[in-house]
C-alpha cells in the first residue's frame, strides 16, 4: 500500500526525529581472491556417548570487551540515568494457527555434535541462518549445514561447515587435531543473480602440539557464492581477511599488543570479524561484523563491506572479487554496534540517490560497546549506504551517513525463566550415587574433580538490546530488538519492534521517522531472539522464542502488518522439555553460569510466504533414560546423554522451521 501524507506533515515529522547527523563517511577498496570450492561432502555420522572432549577448551588470553576506543558522544544520545522497563500489556495466546502452511524440525545439537563423523565439538547457544528460494531451503545453525525442499524433505545430509568449506575437522577425534573454527553463519538467496550466499567467520588456530586449538590471530570472513541457482551444487569461497591489523591487505584498527604474549599467537594485534550479517539491495549485497580485539580488552565498532553484484552475475565466477571496507563506523560519535543491513526483493529496492541501502542499530546493550552506561535508549541508529550503482563500476563511490532517531524506549532484557521440567544432565552432575565405571556418582563421567551437587534449573540468555533481522519493503525499514518489559506486573524479557521511514535528503544524507513502533509481550512468559519478514502485500511475520512459567522453549510468532496490527502469540511448535545444556551449569563454566540460547533467529520470504526459524527444545527425558548403562554389571557408557537419539550428552536444543502465508 502506498503510503499517503501530506509534504508538510511528512517534513514535521522528519525534522523533529534529526538527531545529530554523521559526517559521510570514506571506505578502502580491496579484494578477496577466491580460494576454493565449498560443497556438500558427505561424511557420515559419529556415534553415541560421552567421548573427551566435548567442548572446546580456551587457550590463549581472549579479552572481554569492556574497553573502548575514545569516544565523543553527541550530548542527549544516552539517557541520563536508567529508564525503567516499559509496562506493557500481554499480547494473549492465539488458539489456533491458519497461516501455519507447514512446520518441521531443522537441524539441531545432536546433528551438530555427530556431523563429520563425530569430529565435532557440543556447541551453544544455536545460532540460526536461514534463506529460501526456487523450492530449496537452506539452513545453516552453528557449525553444520543443510538443504531441504519446502516439504521439509532433506536434499543433503548434515554436513559440518568445515567439510563444506573444505577445511580439516573442527577436532580431529583420531589425531588430536584441530581444523579452524567456524562460526556465525549467516545466508542469502539473491533473486536478481538466482545465485546463494553463505557466510561464516573462520578463526585460524594452532592445529597440533601443546598449544593446539590456540587462536592465531588471524582470521576472515568466508563468503561462499553458489555457482548455481541449485545450493546443492558447488559454491565458490572468497575470503575476507577481518583481522584488520594492518595484515593481508587490512587496515590497522588499532588493537594494542596484549600483556603478556599469547603464546601461539602470529597476529597478537588482530581483531575479529564478530557477530557477520547479510543484507542486499538492487546493486550489491553488505555485511556487517562487530570488532572486536581478539586479545585485549577493547571494542572498535561495526566494519561495514559492500560487495557488487554485477561481478557475481556472470555464468561462471570471477578469479577475485572487488569490496568496499567502512572500518571502525560511529553513531553520533560512539562506536557502531550490530548495525544489521536490510534485506530487499526486487521492485523493493531504494533507488534514492543511484540506489540506497539502509541499515539499523540500537544504541543500548550493555554499555561495553556503545559506551552508553545505562543499558537503555529512547533512540535507535538509522544508516544509508548511498550510491550502491557504483559499486558495479570500476570506481566504487558509496558514501555512508547516519542519525540517531527518537524512539519508544527499550532496556536490557533479564534473563528468561523457564517452566521446571526433566533436566538429566543437570540431575546427573548433581548425583552422588549411580554407580559408574569411575565409582559412584553420575558426575565421574564428566569431571576427575568433584563438583557442587547444587545446579538449578537455568534461567536462558536474553540476549541484549541490540538491532535483530532487517527488512527493506515497500519504502518502510522494519527492525525488532530484545527489551526488558513490565507485564503482568513482572519483569520478563520482550520485544520492541520498529518500522522507520527513511529517506536521503537534498545533500545526500540519511534522514527518517519511526512510523510504527510497538512492543510485544506474553504475561508470565519470555519472548526472545526476534526475526522479523515483511512481505510486499504490507503483511509480515515476526518469530521469537516462548519460554516462562508456562512453557518450556517453544518457537513462536505473530503476524504483523503494516499499520501495525499484531496478532495474539502463535506456538508453531509444541514444547516437551526445558533446556538442558551445559552452559547452564556452574560446574562446566563456572559461576554464575550463563545459558546460551541464541545470538539471532531467522525470517525469510520467498515472495508470497514467509519462512521463520526459532530455537526450540524437541526432547525430553529422564536420567534414567539418558544413562540407561547405569543398572548394568558393569555399569556401561553405551547410549550415555542420547535419550534414545533425541539429543547428546551435552546439549539438546532444536531448530524449527515453519512456513507461513500472513
Amino acid at each position: 500500500m502506498t503510503r499517503k501524507v501530506s509534504c508538510l506533515v511528512a517534513a514535521l515529522a522528519f525534522a523533529a526525529t534529526m538527531l545529530v547527523a554523521a559526517v559521510p563517511a570514506a571506505a578502502d577498496t580491496r579484494t578477496a581472491a577466491a580460494s576454493g570450492t565449498a560443497a556438500f561432502r558427505e561424511t557420515g555420522t559419529g556415534s553415541d556417548g560421552f567421548a573427551f572432549p566435548e567442548i572446546r577448551r580456551r587457550v590463549g588470553a581472549q579479552g572481554t570487551p569492556v574497553g573502548l576506543l575514545p569516544i565523543a558522544t553527541a550530548r542527549g544520545q544516552f539517557p541520563p540515568k536508567a529508564l525503567p522497563h516499559p509496562v506493557v500489556a500481554s499480547q494473549g495466546l492465539a488458539e489456533t494457527n491458519p497461516e501455519l502452511r507447514a512446520s518441521f524440525d531443522g537441524l539441531t545439537s545432536r546433528d551438530q555434535r555427530l556431523a563429520n563423523g563425530g569430529n565435532q565439538f557440543s556447541v551453544e547457544p544455536p545460532d540460526q541462518a536461514l534463506c529460501v528460494g526456487n523450492g530449496f531451503v537452506l539452513e545453516s545453525v552453528n557449525t553444520v549445514i543443510r538443504v531441504k525442499n519446502t516439504a521439509g524433505v532433506s536434499l543433503t545430509g548434515v554436513v559440518d561447515l568445515n567439510t563444506f568449506y573444505d577445511y580439516p575437522a573442527q577436532f580431529n577425534r583420531t589425531s588430536g587435531t584441530f581444523g579452524p573454527f567456524l562460526t556465525d553463519p549467516v545466508c542469502l538467496f539473491v533473486p536478481s543473480i538466482d545465485r546463494w550466499v553463505q557466510l561464516v567467520l573462520t578463526i585460524d588456530q594452532v592445529s597440533s602440539g601443546p598449544l593446539a586449538g590456540a587462536f592465531l590471530g588471524t582470521n576472515h570472513l568466508d563468503l561462499a557464492i553458489s555457482d548455481t541457482s541449485n545450493p546443492t551444487g558447488t559454491w565458490t569461497v572468497y575470503p575476507i581477511p577481518a583481522q584488520n591489523d594492518g595484515t593481508e591487505g587490512t587496515p590497522d584498527n588499532g588493537c594494542p599488543a596484549p600483556d603478556p604474549d599469547v603464546p601461539g599467537a602470529t597476529n597478537p594485534r588482530a581483531e575479529i570479524g564478530d557477530y557477520p550479517h547479510l543484507g542486499m539491495d538492487a546493486n550489491g549485497i553488505y555485511i556487517s561484523t562487530n570488532g572486536y580485539c581478539l586479545f585485549s580488552s577493547q571494542f572498535n565498532g561495526a566494519q561495514l563491506y559492500a560487495i557488487g553484484l554485477d561481478q557475481l552475475s556472470d555464468t561462471s565466477l570471477p578469479s577475485s572479487i572487488t569490496f568496499q571496507h567502512f572500518a571502525n563506523t560511529r553513531l553520533a560519535g560512539s562506536p557502531g554496534f550490530t548495525v544489521w543491513p536490510a534485506t530487499s526483493f526486487p521492485g523493493e529496492h531504494s533507488t534514492e540517490r543511484g540506489g540506497t541501502e539502509y541499515f539499523l542499530s540500537t544504541i543500548a546493550g550493555d554499555g561495553t560497546e556503545t559506551g552508553n552506561p545505562t543499558g537503555t535508549a529512547k533512540r535507535i541508529g538509522l544508516w544509508a549506504l548511498t550510491n550502491t550503482s557504483s559499486l558495479n563500476s570500476p570506481t566504487p563511490n558509496v558514501q555512508l551517513t547516519n542519525r540517531l532517531v527518537s524512539s519508544e524506549p527499550y532496556t536490557f532484557p533479564p534473563t528468561s525463566d523457564q517452566r521446571p521440567g526433566p533436566t538429566p544432565l543437570r540431575d546427573c552432575i548433581n548425583d552422588t550415587t549411580l554407580p559408574t565405571i569411575f565409582g559412584p556418582g553420575c558426575w565421574q563421567i564428566f569431571f576427575v574433580q568433584e563438583p557442587d551437587h547444587d545446579e538449578v534449573i537455568s534461567r536462558p540468555d536474553s540476549l541484549d538490546g541490540r538491532m535483530q533481522q532487517v527488512w527493506f519493503v515497500n519504502g518502510s525499514l522494519w527492525g525488532a530488538a530484545g527489551t526488558g518489559v513490565s507485564v503482568g506486573g513482572e519483569t520478563k524479557a520482550g520485544i520492541a519492534w520498529f518500522k522507520v521511514l527513511p529517506r536521503i535528503n537534498g545533500v545526500g544524507k540519511v534522514e527518517g521517522a519511526i512510523d510504527k513502533q510497538g512492543y510485544l509481550a506474553l504475561a508470565d512468559n519470555n519472548l526472545t531472539m526476534p526475526a522479523l519478514a515483511m512481505l510486499p502485500s504490507g503483511e509480515g511475520a515476526l518469530a521469537f522464542s516462548v519460554l516462562g512459567e508456562d512453557f518450556f522453549p517453544s518457537a513462536g510468532y505473530v503476524t504483523i502488518d503494516e499499520a501495525g496490527n499484531v496478532s495474539p502469540v502463535h506456538i508453531a511448535a509444541a514444547w516437551l522439555g526445558p533446556d538442558d545444556g551445559f552452559t547452564s551449569y556452574k560446574a562446566f563454566v563456572g559461576d554464575p553460569p550463563r545459558t546460551r540460547w541464541g545470538d539471532y533467529g531467522a525470517a525469510w520470504t520467498d515472495g508470497s510466504d514467509i519462512w521463520i526459524a526459532s530455537e526450540y527444545i524437541g526432547q525430553t527425558c529422564t536420567l534414567a533414560q539418558y544413562y540407561p548403562g547405569s543398572g548394568a554389571n558393569p555399569p556401561s557408557l553405551a547410549g550415555f546423554g542420547s535419550c534414545g537419539g533425541t539429543r547428546v550428552s551435552l546439549t539438546n536444543w532444536f531448530t524449527r522451521i515453519s512456513e507461513l502465508t500472513p
